[in-house]
Order: structure tokens, then sequence, then C-alpha cells
């Protein structure tokens, strides 16, 4: 009996993929409310151990939305596996609760900050986002973004955390925006604004990565100066663009340095995305 060809398999696994987001964007639009955690300074879990033993002129960036992170042991795999995600300098990873995040920065061996914005009703968790690095996580915050979910009223809040990098500290933020079904583009753009605002405290580089949840929050950073090395990788979530890398200070490291990654694990409705930044040559 002749297997299934690659192809065929893949578009399978596509089509199923769409379908998964177009049932995730209904049941975002459902009307069942949230409890948010609206203290602008709390909760913020930090552990793990920050392991990062090696130099390097570039800065390797993952970032994943986990679908309510329930197939954290599939995403340990899939970030350990040779290629584009593996030895990641930061990943990002949206849609965590804090027992999964210790869970998967324990299997990295990595040091990590957890941010929760507020207990989900669908999965009846912590919903936020969360930061994984092998190396020092220093400063962890919550930054609180404006708006609310237009049905459940959900506020979403980003990660913020100083890296300490091989390309020496970097201001990281780890977002995932309001949702189409929640919110129109005006609300991703003000939430691009905040996170902009935050940044011009800080004189050195600049990360910004996660779910937006579109192009509006990305098209405000780069409008600010960020460049955006995944700006032309398409469909990370079914037929949407939805996950992207930007930077402030830090530049794409050449041709190619950034795109999605096949989730042969199933571990998530959306593709993981990695980009490969290193300093911004002199103009």
């Amino acid at each position: 009996m002749l297997s299934p060809r690659p192809a065929l398999v893949g578009r399978a696994r596509r089509t199923r993929r769409r379908a998964a987001v177009a049932v995730s964007l209904l049941l975002a639009a459902g009307c069942a409310t949230v409890r948010n955690y609206e203290d602008p300074v709390q909760p913020v879990y930090a552990g793990g151990s920050p392991a990062g033993d090696r130099g390097g002129q570039t800065l390797r960036v993952v970032t994943f939305n986990l679908k309510w992170g329930r197939h954290v042991d599939r995403a340990a795999v899939l970030l350990s596996r040779p290629g584009p995600l593996r030895d990641a300098d930061l990943v990002v990873l949206q849609e965590m609760d804090p027992a999964g995040t210790e869970r998967l920065a324990r299997a990295l061996g990595v040091s990590y900050v957890y941010v929760p914005s507020a207990v989900h009703p669908v999965p009846k968790q912590d919903f936020g986002v969360a930061l994984l690095s092998p190396w020092p996580l220093e400063e962890p915050r919550k930054l609180l973004l404006p708006h609310q979910h237009r049905f459940r009223k959900l506020r979403r809040a980003a990660a913020v955390a100083t890296l300490r990098s091989p390309l020496g500290p970097v201001r990281v933020y780890g977002i995932h925006f309001e949702s189409p079904a929640g919110a129109w583009d005006r609300v991703r753009r003000d939430q691009g604004q905040a996170v902009l605002a935050d940044a011009a405290g800080w004189a050195g580089p600049v990360v910004v990565a996660g779910d937006f949840n579109g192009r509006a929050g990305p098209q405000v950073l780069a409008s600010a100066g960020f460049s955006w090395p995944t700006e032309e990788v398409k469909n990370t979530a079914g037929p949407f663009d939805f996950d992207h890398v930007l930077a402030r200070g830090l530049c794409p490291a050449g041709p190619g340095a950034a795109a999605a990654a096949e989730d042969e694990t199933d571990a998530s409705d959306h593709d993981p995305v990695w980009a490969v930044l290193a300093p911004c040559p002199p103009r």
C-alpha cells in the first residue's frame, strides 16, 4: 500500500489548521466574560535556569502561539529538533499558563518570564504571554495594553524583560494583541502605540515579537522605524499572517533570515515563526 505523498499530507494538515483557526475565531467572539488581572505590576512569574554559553553575532528569535498551552510536550519536541527553531536566543509564546510555561522552560533548560492577562473562560485557566531564553531575563514586568475584547471584555498585557544576550542588553516585548473577532484594527494600532511609548524609554536594541492578530500592529512599529524581517511571512495561522518579529536597532541577518516553520507535531493551530537578527550596518 502506497503512503500518502508529502505534498498531500502537508495540504491536508494546512486545511485542518485553517478550519481550526476559523473555529478559534468563532469561539473568540463568544460572550463569556473573563477575570482580568488589572494590577499594572502583578502577577509576573520568573524562573528557570539561564545556561547560555555560546557567543555569536546574531540573535535568533522564535514566536509561537501554543493554543491555550495544550500541547507543551509537543512544542518541546518541535523546539528541540535540529533546524531553525533550535537553540533560539528568545522564544515568545502566547496562550500560556504558569504550569505549562515552567514545564516547557524546564524541558528546554532555559529561563522564563510569564505574564498572564486574565483567567480565560474557554480553557478556564490563566491566559498570557511567556518569554523563554538560555540567557538571563532581567527586570521582568508586565505592560497593560489599552482596550478590551468587545464582547467578553478581556484585556491584554505584554511580557517585558531585559535580555542579557550575546549582543548585549536587549529590551524584549512578548505580545498577543486583540483578535479580529474582539476588535477593529484601530485597537491593535493603539496597542502597538502603547508598546512604542514604553520602548521609547530604552536607548538600546528592542525586539517585539508575538501574535499581532493582523498587520495593523506591525505597521505601527514599522512606521516608527522598526525593522520587520517577517513582513513577507504568510499563512502562519491558517490563511492569516498573524505572527511576527520586529526590532529597533537590530536588522535581518541577511537574505532569508525569517520564515515560518512547519509544525509537524500539531502542537498548535499556528506555525512557529523565526527570525535571525544582527546589529544594523552603519548608514
